[in-house]
Parts: structure tokens; C-alpha cells; sequence
């Protein structure tokens, strides 16, 4: 019996990238492309209304991420969406002392 072998990827965990940006980042690119286009798209200015924003803000993107983690701008998001104080009580303000024992005197 011999053993059966395929030719695999070898760069399995390289990211995935489109035109050198992340998935995240070209689906917002679209999104706000598509947001602007529905609202100025019948306009005489659409290079002005519809493009050129899209254009700085892709390269925004690509300069501002640069040398940055994988997916920093999910993680950003949800560092600024999450509340500034944690706190293990429901409302820290209003905290009641825990009972004493009463100790009588000697």
C-alpha cells in the first residue's frame, strides 16, 4: 500500500486581501460607495459627491492601518462601543456596608 499524497497551499495563514485591503475594509469601501452613489448619484457632481470622498477615505485606510494588526478596525469599533467603567455591581453609587458583628465590650 502506498500512501496517497495531494499538493496543498502552503500559505494557509497569510490574509486575505483585495486589491490590498482586507475584506472588512473593502466591504465598508462599497457600503459608503453605494450610500453616497444612492444619495448623489443623479447629481451633475457625482466625481465631486460620489467619488472623490470614497477615493480619501480608501487611502485613509490604507495609509492609517498601516503597519496595524489584522481586522484593527473591528477591534477598535468594539474597544470604543464598550462602556469606559467596568464594575462587578449593578450600581456602584448606591452600595449598602456589609453587616458587622456586634462585639461586646470587655
Amino acid at each position: 500500500m502506498s500512501l496517497r499524497s495531494e499538493p496543498t497551499s502552503k500559505s494557509l495563514e497569510k490574509k486575505l486581501l483585495i486589491v490590498g485591503f482586507e475584506v472588512p475594509d473593502v466591504l465598508a469601501i462599497f457600503l459608503i460607495l453605494s450610500i453616497l452613489n444612492f444619495l448623489f448619484g443623479q447629481t451633475n457632481y457625482k466625481l465631486y459627491l460620489v467619488w472623490l470622498p470614497v477615493v480619501v477615505i480608501a487611502v485613509i485606510l490604507r495609509i492609517g492601518k498601516r503597519g496595524k494588526p489584522d481586522n484593527y478596525l473591528l477591534h477598535l469599533a468594539k474597544f470604543h462601543a464598550r462602556p469606559k467603567v467596568y464594575s462587578s455591581f449593578q450600581d456602584p453609587r448606591n452600595l449598602e456596608s456589609p453587616p458587622r458583628l456586634k462585639v461586646k465590650n470587655r
